[in-house]
């Protein structure tokens, strides 16, 4: 039966679909109903994907969306459908990938065209209402794919079965043939290193993404074989960004990407996983190399975050918008006769040091930068700097801010949670560790039935939650228990991994789905294999296993990680750049690490010097005065009497450690024998 003949948006939890709520377009969201009215109707169904902070969507949207003589064609050929990705990452990767099959790049927004039961067969990206930018219009598309679908059906049906076939052996194989026998990580770190940009860091050319993912391969691969020119790598990258317009210098933050190879012109959208990713990356940079750099640039970005991003109850919003009253990036930049105003006779302090830019093509007011003094300065002069910049944010604070996407999503917060954790722990801010546990608390009081939804906006909830959900939630418990020592932590963890297993767990017991097992309207249940701009949800899964296994001493837990490593790797062997995360997982699992502290009754002698130096393959326990079980101390023999450590790495453990400096000696060389 037909869905009422109007735009059905108006009840969504998405702050994206109700951006769209009152376009003439019939949209309908994605679900079982509406997937049923194209049955029903035998008409193809328009799919449209994008999210809150992407300004070609708006741009769409303005253009086609907003516009009578375009959604009268869209309603009477076809079931229009609005998605975002954010919400149905599963749809998203689906489309996504069917679209790249026929030879397109890709991005968002995504435009598909399916039969009515929800197989693709035509797809592209923006599309301008009428022909421009070499691009065909959105109308003549429109009746160009009404015509062929009315008098090519059957040829456009084989051909989205064709598709959805491929689509289906990519996303979701099923685990044919032995793992690699050779280690993958230091061959595929290799292979990232010689396509990073030796000056400007990231990949060559532009644009340039964060890509987090590539990055953890190269930082675990100096971790493990001491590779410094991969660690340099990082370093490099890190640090070029840190200076560039992708960074927010004034309120701190790192937007989506730049457009240019240099990070000087960004797209200004930031997004909570980018920068829960960074503040996790620069922790590892500043345990490492003590620079003074990356320690104000978590400042910076914590602080912009918890000021910004929190809602209330203090779980954090999904992202910022690029766009400021129609134009990008007009929230964060400046002229310098506005510097000049606000600053007076200091702006000649500030911009002896920061720059603005104007590259050419870019037409908004000029970029604020720090690409020509990249290095820290000293620590008086920096203060100075920070003090001139805190004056712009200010004013800055009287601007029309861009619009903030205001859904809670579950594993984003899961990130963010444990990279709030450890940086509270590095840079001894228990303030830090407070926000991280109200964001933690947050999402647990969302809980049904032991269940996590993977969306909350004020009072409603969207269930049921996808893998990577309750993978980031393990690992995010995970992190609290190494700053708090709170075993709570670690049942509520386990209980996650149970619903895991019982709603996502294949039936081999080799790996998991990304969507639950109840979920009925996903046209194919997918892996959840390929990197984003986060790792995969099978690399989370695999990661927050491990790590859960080692801090439990629940032995199954770690053979459920090592099985779905094994399966996972088996199926990412031919394409590991789009599995890297994957890669790093797997490593991480053939050697956890975990360190053991009996610490004096104050947790002053060895505790921080585990606090100071971050490790992402390490999960720190302080034992209690009562004698721990034998499984927590991994069958070490702890003399309670006396203080010390004791690291375990893969399947063995080190002499104890009765000095603190032998200890943070031996954490820094912590590596392959």
């Amino acid at each position: 039966m037909a869905l009422p003949a109007r735009n059905l948006l108006g009840d969504e939890t998405s702050p994206y679909l109700q951006q769209h709520k009152a376009n003439p377009v019939h949209w309908r969201p994605w679900t079982a109903e509406s997937l049923a009215e194209a049955k029903a109707l035998d008409k193809p169904i328009l799919l449209s994907v994008g999210y809150a902070a992407c300004h070609w969507c708006h741009v769409m949207a303005h253009e086609s969306f907003e516009d009578d003589e375009v959604a009268d064609v869209m309603n009477r050929l076809f079931v229009n459908i609005k998605v975002d990705r954010e919400e149905r990452p599963d749809i998203d990767q689906i489309y996504m990938a069917a679209l790249q099959a026929t030879g397109e790049q890709g991005g968002w927004p995504l435009t598909m065209f399916l039969t009515p039961d929800a197989k693709p067969f035509w797809g592209g990206t923006y599309f301008p209402k009428k022909a421009r930018f070499g691009r065909p219009g959105f109308l003549d598309v429109l009746n160009a794919i009404h015509t062929a679908w009315r008098e090519k059906q059957a040829e456009l049906a084989r051909s989205a079965e064709a598709l959805s076939a491929h689509v289906a052996s990519r996303l979701a194989p099923a685990t044919e043939g032995a793992a690699a026998t050779a280690p993958l990580l230091q061959p595929l770190a290799g292979k990232i290193a010689s396509i990073m940009d030796p000056d400007l860091g990231g990949l060559r050319g532009a644009p340039k993404f964060p890509n987090t993912p590539f990055l953890d391969v190269l930082w675990l691969d100096w971790l493990e074989n001491r590779t410094t020119a991969h660690r340099d790598a990082v370093l490099g990258t890190l640090s070029s960004m840190l200076a560039g317009g992708i960074y927010d210098h004034v309120g701190g933050g790192l937007a989506r990407y730049s457009t240019d190879a240099r990070w000087l012109v960004p797209h200004f959208e930031k997004m909570l996983y980018d920068n829960a990713q960074l503040i996790r990356l620069a922790c590892f940079a500043h345990a490492e190399t003590g620079d003074e750099l990356f320690r104000t640039r978590i400042e910076e970005a914590v602080g912009w975050m918890l000021r910004e991003m929190r809602v209330e109850g203090g779980a954090f919003a999904s992202s910022l918008d690029a766009d400021t009253e129609g134009e990008e990036g007009k929230f964060y930049l400046w002229k310098r006769a506005e510097i000049e105003k606000i600053l007076g006779e200091d702006a000649e302090t500030l911009l002896g040091f920061y720059s603005l830019s104007s590259p050419e093509g870019w037409e908004g007011d000029p970029i604020l930068h720090r690409l020509h003094h990249p290095d820290v300065q000293p620590a008086a002069e920096e203060r100075r700097q920070r003090e001139l910049l805190d004056r712009l944010l200010a004013a800055r604070e009287s601007r029309t801010r861009p619009g903030r996407d205001d859904k809670v999503l579950v594993d984003w917060n899961g990130l963010t949670i444990a990279a709030l954790t450890v940086a509270g722990r590095q840079l001894a801010r228990p303030d830090w560790i407070e926000a991280a546990q109200t964001a933690y608390r947050f999402v647990c009081e969302s809980i049904q039935d032991e269940r996590l939804p993977h969306s909350i906006r004020g009072e409603k909830r969207l269930f049921p939650a996808l893998a990577s959900d309750y993978a980031a939630m393990i690992s995010a418990a995970v992190a609290l228990h190494g700053a708090l020592q709170e075993d709570a932590f670690v049942c509520q963890a386990l209980r996650w991994a149970e619903m895991l297993d019982a709603w996502h767990a294949d039936e081999a017991g080799s790996g998991y789905f990304l969507t639950a097992s109840d979920n009925a309207d996903v046209p194919i249940r997918i892996r959840g294999d390929v990197d984003e701009a986060v790792p995969s949800a099978t690399a989370q899964i695999i990661v927050a296993l491990t790590q859960l296994s080692s801090l439990s001493g629940d032995h199954a837990l770690y053979e459920k990680a090592a099985r779905t490593a094994e399966a996972a790797l088996a199926r990412a062997q031919h394409q590991a750049y789009g599995q890297a995360g994957i890669v790093y997982a797997a490593a991480l699992a053939q050697r956890p690490m975990k360190l053991l502290i009996n610490d004096t009754k104050r947790r002053d002698r060895f505790v921080p010097v585990a606090n100071r130096i971050s490790d992402p393959r390490r999960v720190d326990v302080v034992l209690k005065k009562e004698r721990a079980p034998a499984e927590q101390t991994a069958g070490v023999v702890i003399d309670q009497a006396t203080p010390g450590a004791w690291l375990c790495v893969g399947q063995s453990c080190l002499p104890p450690i009765h000095d603190p400096v032998i200890l943070e000696a031996t954490l820094r060389s912590s590596r392959k024998e």
